[in-house]
Formats: structure tokens, C-alpha cells, sequence
């Protein structure tokens, strides 16, 4: 399986980077992957904190729509990303079933329910899980709104 770096989707930058690579992607779905190290900003007493999951949950959904702003050159140097601004419009429903613990790596899969894309802007809805082998950790619907400020 190829993984491509989250830098050729979207523009976060540590310390508010909260996935690691892109496993999968495709017009409609996503899959990434995430390391949680113990000095992460969303690590409270040895575990991943519900914002620290939902922050991962949006930036693995981000990422269907950012790969649409980012082009080949934005990928070959990072430095020319594109300028995307990007948010959770709302919440739809979020379940926590329980929190990861540091030094585990945790899977997110996203999936695309509506999409509206124009060159300056992109709403759209996803259903997310954030799991670990066998272990739920959280599932939900987030309604996102990227903007394109290069555009």
C-alpha cells in the first residue's frame, strides 16, 4: 500500500497536526493514520483526549476536499501550498466510546455523504470513525467548510 505525507492535503503544521499520513484517498474516502506521542497537546494523563480525536476526525475528512486545492507543484514543495482555511461547520453527532492511550496509532476512515466544490470553497458532509484494530474510539458526522484563499 502506498501512503502519501497528509502535507499533499492539507495545511496544518505541528503542533496542530493530528494525522500522520494518508493511507487511501479517493474522491470519497479517506484513510489515514496517526502516532499519538505522550507530548501531543491533546495528551492528558497518559491519553488522547476527546478534542484530540475529533481535531483527527476533521483533518482525515479535510483531506478529501483539500486534495482538490492542492496540486502537483503544492506537493512537490510545501512551501507554495496553497492557503486553505478550514472548519468544522458543525457537529452532526459524535460518540466517544472510550480514549486511546499514548504510543498507540490510531486509524481514522472517512467517508463523503454530500459534497459541494467550487474553486474558492467546499462544504461538505462525512461520516468518520477513529479506531484501532478491533477498538472503536470514536464514530460521527461532521459537516466541514474549506475556503481557497489563493483562489
Amino acid at each position: 500500500m502506498t501512503e502519501f505525507p497528509i502535507k499533499n492535503y492539507l495545511p496544518h503544521q505541528p503542533p496542530m497536526l493530528m494525522v500522520d499520513t494518508v493511507k487511501q484517498i479517493s474522491n470519497e474516502e479517506v484513510l489515514t493514520d496517526f502516532f499519538i506521542k505522550s507530548d501531543n497537546i491533546f495528551v492528558k494523563n497518559g491519553l488522547f483526549t476527546d478534542v484530540g480525536l475529533i481535531e483527527n476526525a476533521a483533518q482525515t475528512c479535510s483531506a478529501i476536499s483539500g486534495q482538490f486545492y492542492f496540486t502537483e507543484d503544492y506537493t512537490q514543495n510545501c512551501s507554495v501550498n496553497p492557503k486553505v482555511l478550514g472548519f468544522i461547520s458543525s457537529i452532526k453527532k459524535i460518540q466517544v466510546f472510550q480514549l486511546p492511550k499514548t504510543n498507540t496509532r490510531i486509524t481514522t476512515k472517512a467517508i463523503l455523504c454530500s459534497h459541494s466544490q467550487t474553486d474558492q470553497y467546499s462544504i461538505c458532509v462525512l461520516k468518520v470513525q477513529v479506531f484501532n484494530e478491533d477498538t472503536l474510539f470514536l464514530e460521527g458526522e461532521l459537516n466541514l467548510f474549506l475556503q481557497n484563499n489563493n483562489a
